[in-house]
């Protein structure tokens, strides 16, 4: 059973006790239970800029998704942020609790190729649409699962910095949530957790009591206009992955135990029977 966690990259998201969890589950033996984690790093990459006078820019597109405008020294820090403190990071705790982890990120191995955006629309406060043709960011077209599968059958557990290969040997940033569906497309993962600093989708943003605890595939388009702001990207992650052969995604803010038991939102495959994947 392969199982993809994504970690969020914003503050509030309960590191150490994923990981302690991680290390449960792998240690398992009940029946072969492999991990590969997915990590963000949004909230330090803006504490970086800020500290190095560079600050932080999000584009919002005509869709209303938001996403960090990447140029060439943004993209310096943001790889600074998630492949070197926070993947190691990362790396060093599940190690720490028994897990024999491996950081990577996308960029090793041709682990994550992506085709990079030549152009990036941004609607502007006024309202006019910007075109920006010196943003580093791409979309996910390959996943090197090949080298995936190696490094799970011979015992490691990979972590994944949310940077990417371009075809021209470019680092791009490239966004978690959806590397994390790639990722778990690639391996045929029986679910993908996505570990957030809220408890799921909500209907009032500001209502914690308004969670959305179990949506299906075909009602993910009509759920999509309870999310605002990181939340979309996570719904379109999910849906990705729901395309591509995942039959379970989670959102929540939960412990792994708990989102078992119904925490956060639940979205699953279309015409399956209800299960829980992660017991």
């Amino acid at each position: 059973m392969t199982l993809v966690i994504k970690i969020g990259g914003g503050a509030g998201v309960a590191t150490s006790s994923i990981v302690q969890e991680i290390a449960q589950y792998v240690a398992d033996k009940r029946e072969k239970r492999r991990v590969v984690l997915v990590h963000g790093g949004s909230d330090l990459t803006n504490t970086l800029s800020r500290r190095l006078g560079h600050e932080a820019r999000v584009i919002t597109s005509p869709s209303g998704m938001t996403s960090r405008y990447t140029d060439s020294e943004t993209l310096g820090i943001f790889a600074m942020a998630v492949a070197g403190q926070i993947n190691t990071e990362l790396v060093a705790l599940l190690q720490r609790e028994g897990v024999n982890a491996l950081g990577l990120s996308g960029v090793d191995g041709r682990l994550l190729l992506a085709r990079r955006k030549e152009a990036v629309r941004s609607v502007l406060p006024n309202g006019r649409i910007q075109i920006i043709r010196d943003d580093y960011t791409g979309q996910i077209e390959q996943v090197n699962s090949q080298l995936l599968e190696q490094l799970l059958d011979a015992g490691f557990t990979p972590v994944i910095a949310p940077l990417a290969l371009s075809y021209k040997g470019e680092r791009l940033n490239v966004d978690g949530d959806r590397a994390a569906a790639a990722v778990a497309t690639a391996l045929r993962a029986e679910a993908l957790a996505i570990m957030t600093n809220v408890p799921g989708l909500l209907r009032n943003p500001d209502d914690h009591t308004s969670l959305i605890h179990n949506i299906s595939a075909d009602q993910l388009q009509d759920a999509m206009q309870y999310a605002q702001g990181r939340m979309r990207k996570k719904l379109l992650g999910a849906q990705e992955a729901l395309q591509g052969g995942v039959s379970h995604v989670y959102i929540s803010n939960a412990t792994l135990a708990e989102v078992v038991n119904g925490a956060g939102t639940t979205i699953e495959a279309t015409n399956i029977a209800v299960r829980r994947v992660l017991v």
